[in-house]
C-alpha cells in the first residue's frame, strides 16, 4: 500500500486511505489496562487495524519502522525517553505515519509543542471514548484534531512573549529551576529527557548572565514567574 502511494509521485503524508481501505495503526501507552480499552475502541471500526501495542518510547519507534502504519496513538508520557522529542524523529523515519498525541496533560503549552513538533491530533485521555475515532480518521487523510475545549483555551489565551529571548520551553525549565526541582524532576514533568534539560538550563544561563540558584531563583521572582511563597505563577 505505502509503494502504492509512493508511485502516484504525491507524499505520503498528503494522502489519506483509499475508499475502502485498512487504517493500520500502532497504539503505544505504558499502562497495559489503558491499551486494552483503547485497543477495544479502535477495534470496533471495521476500517481500523491496530499492528502493534508498545509500552515505551523505543518500541513505539522500531514498531512504527516495522509496520509503516498510517496512524501512530501516542501517549505523552511514557519511559525509554521523551515523546515530545520522538515525534519529529518518527516523522522522519516514516513520512507516511500521522502522530495522534492521547494524555492527560491539558496545558496548552504542550498541545503547542506537539503539534509544532508535526503530531496532527491532540487528544485528551478523559475524552478519548469521544474522540479518538474522529482524530485518528482526520489523521489518516491527513487533517489535524485538537480537544475542542483545549482549543478554545489556545485561542483565548495566548502564550505571553517570552522575557529576554527566552524560548516558552525554557522560561517553562526556569520556573521550575526557581521552584527548586531537579533536572529529573524538570525531565519528568515537562516529558523531556534530563539532558534535554540540561541543554535548556545551559542556555538560560548564558542568555541571562546569571550562573546561580539563588540568581534565578531573583530574576524569576521579578519577572512574577513564581510568586515569592514560592509557588508557581498562574
Amino acid at each position: 500500500m505505502g509503494n502504492q502511494n509512493a508511485a502516484a509521485g504525491e507524499p505520503a503524508a498528503g494522502r489519506g486511505p483509499a475508499p475502502g481501505q485498512i487504517i493500520g495503526i500502532v497504539l503505544a501507552d505504558d499502562h497495559t489496562v489503558v491499551r486494552s480499552g483503547l485497543r477495544m475502541l479502535l477495534d470496533s471500526e471495521s476500517d481500523f487495524e491496530v499492528l502493534a501495542e508498545a509500552s515505551d518510547v523505543e518500541s513505539a519507534r522500531r514498531y512504527v519502522r516495522g509496520h509503516h502504519p498510517r496512524v501512530l496513538v501516542l501517549d505523552l508520557n511514557m519511559p525509554g525517553g521523551s515523546s515530545l522529542e520522538a515525534i519529529p524523529l518518527i516523522r522522519e523515519e516514516s513520512p507516511e505515519t500521522q502522530i495522534v498525541v492521547l494524555t492527560m496533560q491539558q496545558e496548552p503549552a504542550f498541545a503547542r509543542e506537539a503539534l509544532g513538533a508535526g503530531a496532527l491530533g491532540y487528544v485528551l485521555k478523559e475524552a478519548a471514548d469521544d474522540e479518538l475515532v474522529e482524530a485518528v480518521r482526520r489523521a489518516a487523510v491527513g487533517e489535524s484534531y485538537l480537544n475542542p475545549r483545549l482549543g478554545a483555551r489556545i485561542a483565548s489565551e495566548p502564550p505571553p512573549g517570552p522575557p529576554d529571548d527566552l524560548s516558552e520551553r525554557e522560561v517553562d525549565v526556569l520556573r521550575l529551576i526557581a521552584l527548586g526541582h531537579t533536572n529529573a524532576e524538570i525531565a519528568e514533568q515537562l516529558y523531556l529527557s534530563v539532558r534535554t534539560v540540561e541543554t535548556h538550563r545551559s542556555h538560560i544561563q548564558q542568555k541571562l548572565r546569571l550562573s546561580s540558584r539563588a540568581e534565578l531563583v531573583g530574576y524569576a521572582l521579578e519577572r512574577g514567574l513564581i510568586k515569592a511563597g514560592g509557588e508557581q505563577a498562574s
